[in-house]
């Protein structure tokens, strides 16, 4: 498995969407009401491996269609062009892109490059009048984050993060007995993803391009597991870095493991990987019962069990509910699951404190006023 993108690709081979219908009351509820009397029209800027998954995803997509894309590889819009046929008059490469304020039939762009370049194009596409979608981690730190959020505020444009866990139907059912007290006083959680990382040069391993690296990278999927499993934000952080390969790691972390405290006395156990496969869960301890989510954050299927005997909400594709869901947020004024730029800055505070922390050998950091 040369990267992320393929190992969660692996996971999730032969799965399809499920009809918006099929869904639980507790996913579906996302969806109600009547459809927009007209589609959410999205750019995709970056056109990698992710992006290619999110408009395969987006050809079952009721409410989001794909009409632009943005890359600095002339071939690769040549291809978008032919395979998604967009218009050559919604294609632009990074020098052009501020050219999008000028089209009207562009809504909104979702970024999907490198994580240490979404600082830069988020800012881009902000200046531009249009609303963003970013890829997690949203910056390569909380600073950022906020410059983020300022810019699309200033410019009047909605700022997502792409949290698609917060669109899948086993997430949203672990969040609903959460909220209805079905699990009780929540008491600890447990939980970690993770991968062997292969090629030695892919962008991954520059922090230039990846800010960090398996914190950044799927850690993310760990930290922002602990706050929807909890319904809390950690008020406390500690952590630890090992690494099995120092040259291959040299400019990234390759092994973390933190604990997160929250308010009501919750501890989180978290672990984050690059050096090993079959590293994902997300296990939640009430004192009414529990929630095992077991693969937890890959691209399905999610697998889950409770206290009360297995979870069976439906497999779906996740990209296709996040863009549907988004979509919906937007064109009937929806409320939104957690995936603003408030939500993503919630998570990059917290990772820049884990940081802190490896840096001053595992001390406690206190994350009030940060």
């Amino acid at each position: 498995m040369d990267t992320r993108r393929d190992f969660l690709q692996k996971l999730s081979l032969g799965i399809g969407a499920t009809a918006l219908t099929d869904l639980p009351a507790s996913a579906r509820e996302l969806y109600s009401g009547p459809k927009a009397d007209k589609q959410l029209r999205v750019a995709l800027m970056g056109l990698g491996s992710y992006a290619t998954r999110v408009a395969e995803a987006m050809k079952d997509c009721k409410m989001a269609t794909l009409v632009g894309a943005v890359s600095g590889t002339p071939s690769k819009l040549e291809t978008w062009k032919q395979k998604y046929n967009i218009p050559e008059k919604n294609t632009y490469n990074y020098e052009t892109v501020g050219k999008i304020k000028d089209n009207p039939d562009i809504d909104i762009v979702y970024v999907t490059t490198p994580n240490s370049l979404h600082h830069k194009h988020v800012l881009q596409i902000a200046a531009a009048g249009k609303h963003v979608i970013c890829e997690k981690p949203v910056a390569d730190n909380a600073k950022q984050t906020r410059e983020m959020i300022a810019a699309c505020k200033k410019a009047g444009v909605k700022f997502y993060i792409g949290y698609r866990m917060h669109f899948e139907p086993h997430t949203r059912e672990l969040i609903r007995m959460r909220e209805a007290g079905e699990l009780g006083k929540i008491m600890h959680v447990n939980n970690y993803m993770g991968f062997k990382s292969g090629d030695p040069n892919q962008w991954r391993l520059k922090k230039a391009l990846a800010g960090g690296g398996a914190m950044m990278d799927v850690g993310i999927y760990a930290l922002n597991g602990a706050r929807y499993a909890t319904g809390e934000e950690p008020i406390w952080v500690t952590a630890q870095e090992t690494k099995t390969d120092p040259v291959k790691f040299k400019e990234v972390d390759e092994t973390i493991m933190f604990q997160l405290g929250f308010p009501s006395g919750i501890m989180a156990s978290c672990g984050t990987t690059y050096a090993f496969n079959n590293y994902e869960r997300l296990y939640v301890v009430g004192e009414k019962g529990f929630v095992e989510l077991s693969p937890a954050f890959g691209y399905g299927p999610i697998k889950g069990r409770t206290h009360l005997g297995p979870m069976n909400q439906p497999v779906v594709t996740h990209q296709t509910l996040q863009m549907d869901g988004i979509a919906d947020i937007i064109l009937n004024n929806k409320p939104d699951p957690n995936v603003t730029g408030e939500e993503g800055l919630k998570d990059m505070i917290v990772v820049d404190a884990v940081y802190e922390s490896i840096r001053k050998g595992g001390a406690k950091i206190m994350l009030a006023g940060k």
